[in-house]
């Protein structure tokens, strides 16, 4: 059994939902592990990752919309607004998404079906530089 593990830097624009999968991808090539299992982890609560449809941008306009009313930005409706009236939307946004992904690996690639892809979703309304713990398993 093999274990790696690195540390991915990722520029966000101000909420945007970005396709990180070539990155991801490319790392776990490059590990000379055939079989196992990669762990995605973003140490960041006011963003967040998704395994969603790459193939029609309208699948990520229509889920950030979605998101958008569901949690509005209104500082009237949060006590925790302390870095704007982004600020506590953004947290709800991450809560209700993911944090961490599990995604298998077969032959030293990463097994997403066909329309899969993989995103960092920035809920702050300014553009981050994003941390994500990419751990790979397996032999």
């Amino acid at each position: 059994m093999r274990i790696a593990q690195t540390r991915l830097s990722i520029a966000t624009a101000a909420r945007e939902i970005k396709e990180i999968t070539a990155e991801v991808a490319r790392w776990v090539e490059q590990q000379s592990i055939g079989l196992g299992l990669l762990s995605i982890y973003i140490p960041h609560t006011s963003a967040s990752l998704l395994i969603q449809e790459n193939a029609s941008p309208e699948v990520l306009r229509d889920l950030d919309a979605f998101l958008h009313r569901l949690v509005p930005e209104d500082a009237a409706l949060y006590r925790h607004n302390d870095e704007g009236p982004d600020d506590m939307p953004a947290h709800i946004k991450s809560a209700l998404t993911q944090t961490q992904l599990t995604i298998p690996v077969t032959d030293g690639r990463i097994q997403l079906g066909v329309w899969q892809g993989i995103f960092l979703f920035e809920h702050r309304a300014t553009p981050h530089t994003r941390s994500l713990i990419l751990t790979l398993l397996g032999e």
